[in-house]
């Protein structure tokens, strides 16, 4: 018997079974003329006792669409032989996402950014479907390909029109197709349970399948699951239209038991805290019994644009010493970000800290930043988030992992595959936690680099602004007493107003031992903690605690979970030949041992990382302690530098003023002699041209226009010598 056929362009092989239905099977081909892979789909005889215009829509429907979330048509050709018509499609190598779901790797559901990719595809595809008045009526992971590109990205498309239908936007249809665990609850209950109900379906009928299509994806578990699965059909259906209003989950755990329902996905699911937010709404506006309540397309479209648009942002909490993510919609800002971070962690947006590399985020950006202009973040190169209140670290209790199977004593190759398999799923999840033990060692130690970089730069600007600063006050203080003792000689040739008689050096002299005091506390500071002073507490603390990267107890997790794979692989294969020799039968209890003892050592990998990190957690407490109380007195010293740089400003524009009204009195006492020719103000002019009254009068901008404007004051400074000698020459024409 041949195994061979084929068409005019094309030819199969029919023991290269790519999926089977009920009204026909998929072969992998090949095109006879170029060597291409393709996809051959059969027809059956039941399929040729469909009425002629059902076989042909199938047909038709492939013609009309043409996208790229949609499997491509390559050819409708005549089977030799005379067997009927046969589709050539393009051929997807990844598999159908029923086949990826039913790996163990996958078994509670798909990991985050695969899951984003099946959603954005899946509903590209049914876009396209909708905007040629189109309705699939079998939509399911076995009907989602996985296309793999030339460049090695991945692409999921929608195959198997079988089913579809060309339907208007109110049109109503009667025919009854789909997979019973998919099927929207009215057509489950003609077409699984067989009633009599007068109902017609609407296009909406997909919305529900694509529900329970994307709960599937993102927890490896259909949302409605009776006890006895399919066989318990009534329950089904009980569960599926008596659910409230809201309700993404019921199961059932026990013959005739309650139902538990959940508006929530699973703990176990791998969607971050942040997705689940915004995926649980969608599902529940696709589980809807309620025609009413149900989502429309429109708004099914638009709210899948909404998720897929958002910018990931990934922060390391350093108080939990774990990475949250959050989700920025495009144009929002900093406030939502802050917002969103204290929804997961509960520190408010005053005492955030958040880092970006080795600055502060808001030196990166601006408060009015949009969400997509943000800087790109992954979960090894997370924001840091710390907090100005609490420098208490917490390691939360991982949940407890789930068990590896025991094999019975009895060998069976049917349980044993299925047991290894379990072992496969368990081994995934570990690896998965050493994984991110392994990365929250590694990023506490990132976190004390750049908190420790951060640092010794606000430390080197403050000790920068107090030393300017007290060497200005120094300057400050010389004009002082230059005008004091200007106004002593006035003294003796009039008398003074209170004004006039003013001393200044007092205030000037407490200005510059204030100055100096922060100069010094400055200099202080960063001489106990800047550069690598900060780092050794860290050091100090991690004698007693190893990290998990390093001791590559991830790579080893890995290696175990292939060790796992390719033990399941060969019970799989004993599994397919059903009897085994006497020495197949010992190999195959071999490699049970193996899974058991692999599985213990996964186990016992697990155990091991979980307290080296919690160690780490626990020494980066102790080094927080000291980095938060170093941060907080930076901060309190470098507001004193700004109080006093106001206090300079003001006190100088002060002497200003009082000089050029001694000037007038002396003009007013000495009106005969020829004035002398003007000089510059004793401390009036900057070597850039800033006046100080001018930099004065913009105090009011605050200790930063202060800041920008530092270096005019000291010009305007530098020059009390001048004042001095004016002040000085103004007494002997006096007393002359």
């Amino acid at each position: 018997m041949s195994f061979l056929r084929g068409s005019e362009n094309y030819v199969w092989c029919t023991t290269s079974v790519l999926g089977k239905g009920a009204t026909g099977a998929v072969f992998q081909g090949v095109n006879k003329n170029n060597g291409e892979p393709v996809a051959v789909k059969t027809f059956n005889q039941l399929s040729h006792m469909r009425p002629p215009d059902v076989q042909l829509r199938e047909f038709e429907v492939l013609k009309k669409v043409k996208h790229e979330n949609i499997v491509k048509l390559l050819a409708i050709e005549e089977e030799q032989e005379g067997r009927g018509k046969v589709i050539v499609m393009e051929l997807c190598t990844g598999g159908s996402l029923f086949n990826i779901l039913d790996d163990p790797e996958n078994t509670y559901g798909l990991q985050e950014q695969e899951f984003l990719l099946v959603l954005e595809h899946l509903t590209a595809g049914m876009k396209h479907l909708r905007d040629n008045n189109l309705v699939h009526r079998d939509l399911k992971p076995g009907n989602i390909m996985k296309f793999i590109n030339e460049d090695g990205s991945t692409t999921y498309k929608l195959t198997d029109f079988g089913a579809a239908r060309e339907l208007q936007e109110e049109e109503q249809f009667v025919s009854l197709y789909g997979t019973e665990e998919y099927l929207h609850p009215d057509m489950y209950e003609r077409a699984v349970l067989r009633k009599p109900v007068g109902k017609s379906f609407g296009a909406t009928v997909d919305l529900w399948s694509i529900g329970v299509t994307l709960y599937h994806v993102a927890t490896g578990q259909l949302p409605f699951r009776p006890f006895g699965g399919r066989r318990n059909k009534e329950t089904m259906f009980f569960i599926t239209t008596k659910k409230a209003s809201g309700v993404i989950c019921g199961t059932q755990t026990t013959d005739n038991g309650p139902i538990e329902w959940s508006r929530e996905l699973p703990p176990h699911c791998q969607l971050s805290t942040g997705l689940k937010k915004l995926v649980t709404p969608l599902l529940a506006g696709l589980l809807e019994v309620d025609p009413h309540r149900i989502w429309t397309f429109e708004r099914f479209f638009s709210e899948v644009q909404t998720v897929t648009s958002t910018k990931p942002v990934h922060i390391f909490h350093v108080n939990k010493a774990c990475v949250i993510k959050v989700f920025l919609k495009p144009e929002e800002k900093f406030e939502h970000l802050q917002t969103y971070i204290c929804e997961q962690t509960s520190v408010v947006a005053e005492t955030q800290i958040l880092l970006y590399q080795e600055k502060l985020i808001l030196n990166e950006i601006d408060e009015n930043t949009p969400g997509k202009s943000y800087p790109d973040t992954t979960d090894n190169d997370p924001l840091m988030l710390f907090n100005k209140n609490d420098n208490y670290v917490n390691m939360p209790q991982e949940p407890e992992a789930p068990k590896f199977p025991a094999f019975p004593t009895i060998i069976s190759v049917e349980n044993d595959a299925t047991q290894a398999k379990t072992a496969c799923s368990v081994g995934h999840v570990i690896k998965r936690r050493v994984e991110e033990l392994c990365r929250a060692s590694q990023l506490c130690a990132m976190c004390v680099a750049r908190w420790g970089s951060l640092l010794t730069a606000r430390l080197r600007d403050t000790a920068s602004r107090a030393t300017a600063l007290a060497s200005n006050a120094q300057r400050l203080h010389d004009a002082a007493r230059a005008l004091d003792l200007a106004a002593a000689a006035l003294r003796h040739a009039a008398p003074l107003t209170s004004h006039e008689a003013e001393q200044w050096a007092g205030s000037a002299s407490l200005l510059a031992a204030e100055a100096e005091s922060l100069r010094a506390g400055a200099a202080g500071l960063r001489t106990r903690h800047a550069g690598g002073a900060l780092r050794a507490e860290w050091d100090e603390a991690l004698t007693h605690a190893a990290c998990p990267a390093r001791l590559r107890l991830a790579e080893r997790a890995a290696s175990l979970v292939l060790r796992l794979r390719d033990s399941w692989q060969h019970l799989v294969r004993d599994r397919a030949t059903r009897s085994l020799t006497y020495n197949d039968e010992q190999f195959h209890v071999l490699e049970r041992i193996t899974v058991a003892e692999t599985g213990r050592r996964a186990r016992a990998l697990l155990q091991r990382a979980a307290p080296l990190a919690r160690a780490r957690a626990m020494a980066i407490a102790d080094w927080y302690k000291v980095a938060q109380t170093v941060y907080l007195q930076t901060q309190i010293l470098d507001k004193d530098v700004a109080s006093a740089d106001l206090k300079l400003l003001a006190l100088t524009a002060r002497l200003q003023d009082a000089e050029i009204k001694m000037r007038a009195r002396i003009q007013q006492l000495n009106s005969t002699k020829a004035e002398p020719t003007s000089r510059t103000s004793g401390v009036v002019e900057g070597s850039r041209g800033t006046s100080v009254a001018g930099v004065v009068g913009a105090s009011g901008a605050g200790v930063r226009a202060l800041s920008a404007c530092g270096d005019d004051v000291a010009a305007g400074l530098a020059t009390n010598s001048m004042l001095l000698a004016d002040l000085l020459r103004l007494t002997r024409e006096l007393r002359s």
